[in-house]
């Protein structure tokens, strides 16, 4: 594999001259510092290490060295976290038995030469995130690594040859990891000491070269990660046996395999934030399945080098295909598609696609997932018989006016469609362009509204964002929907009917934001309903149930309801488990019998400190936890027992009235007799 740079080589850190008196002094330094760690007082007793069985794990203990009396056939031993600088058998306790030793997040800048070659055990050895960078400037190798298969030198600060030091004699080494060092170059001979190496990670290092021949040697290398380097240009890639590569956060520019008659057995590409105008080249005989290449540069399909022909693709096992993020304007169906025969997922969103069209039935036959949102769709097109294994659709974020009526009806398989931020409009199921006939090709059904009745297996609807008027009636029949969003729409007229079709389905209603004052549409026919979310409407009194509702979960948060009706709750009051009602000019007296249920009743209300109503005694809204019956007495809610007592005497009062005036009347009548 060759890889080139355009860019000026970054330099590495400034290093000592190589002068006699500096080796000198080197040598003295580290002389100094074996003799210190040697003489160095070992710790007398275990401090507070977890012992399990034969791991020993003494984590973020401020310890210089291993306990002194580590039991004798410990295998693991966690020492991460700690204070270590120098690494010798004095360190380690003498011991040889460890399978797996994890010195992770220490001091390290001295490892003694040989120190593992004896340890014919050790399989897993974790030295990142230490000063390794200074022990290479010994020029010292570490020794043989007899055993060990999985090693990590990330975060050592090393560049450029350091990691000779360290892979020179690892003859079991399967597992690398030089993540985050300062590394711009990998030499032709930088592994020639680890032939059997199967995964290398070189993640977030400044590789500007890769020299011809530097992964050739590795037969059985299986997963390169070459994520967030510098490199430019891969022209020459030849790792047949190769099956994971990673190439994401470059600054690839060109994607260039070798032909050959050989099969690539490449699984995995990721090209994904770089700087790629063409499409990559790979080679015919390849295995790929996952293609990641997305946020490039990418104006066209053509393969790379090849401007203004079509791209020769061959991609007979590519299951996953992402290119969102780019500058696409168009995608040539048959070119481009005809030889991806087991393609599953496809991703184009946020590319500048106007029109999209699969119109022939041999295209994407597997294909389970089509994602074409954010772009600038105009036009869609999907023949009969097409995309037989669609089931999610997402075109939301485009402009979407005029559609085919019968265009997600030919979608047999079709169950989630996203169509939210378009301009569609909907078809009532009984206009004849959604009749139960057989399905319109193209040209016989013309543009205008859009059927969503009859989609036999669609079970999530999103049109929220579409500047939806009218909701005709029977607008979902035969649709057996689990989940409708019509919200963002407002100003939307809903038929009382337009419903009608989803009682024994419906389980998610959305309907915020619209601007409804007061609900048509029936929701006690909905059986299967259990969450409806009206908010931020402008409702004036709670919908009408004819019948127990089955709804478990009501948003009724910014509205405009001042009383909640007694009826309406006690309708909901066997169902419902959650009740959002914060931001309403509730009445404190208006609705006390019913914020009595809501506070004494088994409901949730989450939002419970933002729901308040208003108390003509109180200057400030009253949090309806607050509110108690005594607050309404002589406040709109009379005391019938002082209003009967008020009645009695007001009666008493008029009879003996009424009796004094009978009195005089008979008293004067008799002063006039004869």
């Amino acid at each position: 594999m060759k890889v080139s740079s355009a860019m000026a080589p970054v330099q590495p850190p400034v290093q000592l001259p190589v002068q006699l008196p500096v080796q000198l002094w080197f040598q003295l330094l580290l002389l100094l510092l074996v003799s210190r760690a040697a003489s160095a007082p070992p710790p007398r007793h275990l401090p507070p290490c977890q012992v399990v069985q034969m791991d020993v794990i003494c984590r973020d203990l401020s310890l210089r060295g291993a306990p002194l009396n580590l039991p004798p056939d410990v295998q693991r031993l966690d020492l991460s976290r700690n204070q270590v600088q120098n690494l010798t058998q004095e360190s380690l306790g003498f011991h040889t038995s460890f399978h797996h030793l994890d010195l992770h997040a220490n001091k390290i800048l001295f490892i003694q030469p040989g120190l593992f070659r004896d340890m014919s055990e050790l399989r897993v050895l974790d030295l990142s995130k230490n000063h390794l960078n200074v022990f290479a400037l010994s020029k010292l190798h570490i020794g043989r690594l007899t055993a060990v298969e999985s090693l990590d030198l990330s975060s050592n600060g090393l560049y450029t040859g350091m990691s000779d030091y360290f892979l020179s004699d690892s003859p079991s080494l399967a597992n690398l990891s030089l993540n985050s060092n300062s590394i711009t170059k990998i030499a032709h001979n930088t592994f020639s000491g680890s032939l059997f190496l199967k995964k290398i990670s070189l993640h977030n290092n400044v590789i500007l070269e890769i020299e011809d021949g530097a992964f050739d040697i590795l037969h059985h290398l299986t997963e390169l990660d070459l994520s967030k380097n510098s490199i430019t240009c891969i022209d020459d890639f030849n790792l047949y046996n190769l099956k994971v590569l990673n190439l994401n956060r470059n600054s690839i520019e060109i994607f260039q395999s070798t032909q050959s008659q050989n099969v690539s057995q490449l699984r995995s590409l990721d090209l994904s934030q770089n700087k790629m105008l063409y499409f990559p080249h790979i080679s015919e005989n390849n295995m790929l399945e996952f293609l990641n290449i997305s946020r490039n540069q990418l104006q066209t399909v053509n393969v790379s080098g090849s401007q203004g022909q079509q791209s020769n693709l061959t991609f007979n096992h590519l299951r996953y295909l992402d290119m969102s993020h780019n500058q696409l304007s168009s995608i040539p169906e048959h070119q481009f598609f005809k030889c991806m025969t087991s393609l599953e997922v496809l991703n184009v969103s946020h590319n500048c696609i106007r029109s999209f069209s699969i119109t022939h039935e041999g295209l994407l036959r597997t294909v389970r997932v089509i994602n074409l949102s954010y772009n600038s769709l105009q036009s869609l097109a999907f023949g009969a018989g097409a995309l037989r294994s669609l089931r999610r659709l997402y075109l939301h974020g485009n402009a979407l006016t005029a559609l085919d009526p019968q265009l997600f009806q030919r979608l047999s398989s079709l169950r989630y469609l996203h169509l939210e931020q378009n301009s569609v409009r909907v078809c009532g199921s009984e206009e004849p362009q959604c009749g139960p006939g057989p399905v319109l090709s193209e040209q016989e059904a013309p543009p205008g509204c859009v059927c969503f009745s009859r989609a036999h297996k669609l079970h999530s609807l999103y049109l929220s964002d579409n500047n939806l008027l009218t909701l005709p009636e029977k607008a979902f029949v035969d649709s057996p929907l689990k989940v409708l969003d019509l919200s963002l729409n407002p100003g939307l007229d809903m038929h009382k009917d337009s419903l009608s079709g989803l009682e024994h389905s419906l389980v998610h209603l959305l309907l915020s934001e619209n601007n409804i004052s007061s609900l048509t549409a029936d929701l006690s026919s909905l059986r299967s309903l259990r969450h409806v979310d009206l908010s931020t409407n402008q409702l004036r009194a709670l919908p009408e149930w004819s019948g127990q509702s089955s709804i478990e979960s009501l948003n009724l948060q910014n509205n405009s309801l001042v009383s909640l009706d007694r009826r309406s709750l006690l309708a909901l009051e066997r169902s419902l488990k959650t009740l959002y009602m914060g931001s309403n000019p509730l009445s404190c007296c208006h609705s006390l019998a019913a914020l009595h249920m809501v506070q004494h009743s088994g409901v949730v209300v989450p939002d419970i400190e933002a729901v308040t109503c208003v108390h003509q005694e109180h200057p400030e809204p009253v949090n309806i936890e607050k509110v108690t019956q005594d607050m309404c007495h002589g406040a709109g809610v009379p005391n019938y027992a002082v209003v009967i007592v008020t009645l009695l005497v007001l009666l008493i009062l008029l009879g003996l009235l009424l009796k004094c005036v009978h009195l005089r009347r008979k008293r004067h009548s008799r002063s006039f007799t004869a």
